[in-house]
């Protein structure tokens, strides 16, 4: 009986501390992230949306989502529920994607986004990631403050 109770609380530490390092895998925002290494880093977390838990990649969108941002598309649930839906549920495990910054400045850069997605059809988007200036931890971050409804561009076959 010792013995079982031993199994299954070393089987519950393991189950804890793995969904604790997952969790710590996704990236948080730093001042030393460039603008196209934010957009890389929500694309290939969308790309690859369950590889590290459930929806880790949706996750990761969110972490580097601008405050304003999240105002409007949050809490994350409801901003899972929206990266699901129709306009944008071709970003998740989508299998390639190319980014191109179009425009830019001192503290916002813009940038033509082009998915493929499972079904093979190409769709653009226009993503937009802004430095935060305000006091606080995500000071000089670049964070997402707009993507773009979808543009279909048709088959890749």
């Amino acid at each position: 009986m010792f013995k079982k109770l031993q199994i299954t609380f070393n089987f519950l530490i393991i189950f804890f501390v793995s969904v604790s390092i997952s969790k710590a895998e996704l990236l948080k925002p730093n001042s030393e992230i460039k603008p196209s290494e934010v957009v890389k880093i929500q694309l290939l977390g969308l790309q690859k949306n369950n590889d590290v838990f459930e929806d880790s990649g949706i996750e990761q969108t969110w972490n580097f989502a601008h405050p304003n941002n999240k105002k409007a598309t949050g809490p994350l649930d409801r901003f899972k529920r929206m990266i699901k839906g129709n306009n944008y549920q071709m970003m998740i495990n989508h299998l390639s994607h190319t980014i191109t910054q179009v425009r830019g400045g001192d503290s916002w850069a813009q940038f033509e986004v082009i998915i493929l997605d499972k079904e093979k059809i190409y769709h653009k988007f226009n993503w937009q990631v802004e430095k935060y200036t305000e006091d606080g931890p995500l000071k000089n971050c670049w964070l997402t403050t707009m993507v773009s409804s979808p543009e279909a561009l048709g088959s890749s076959i």
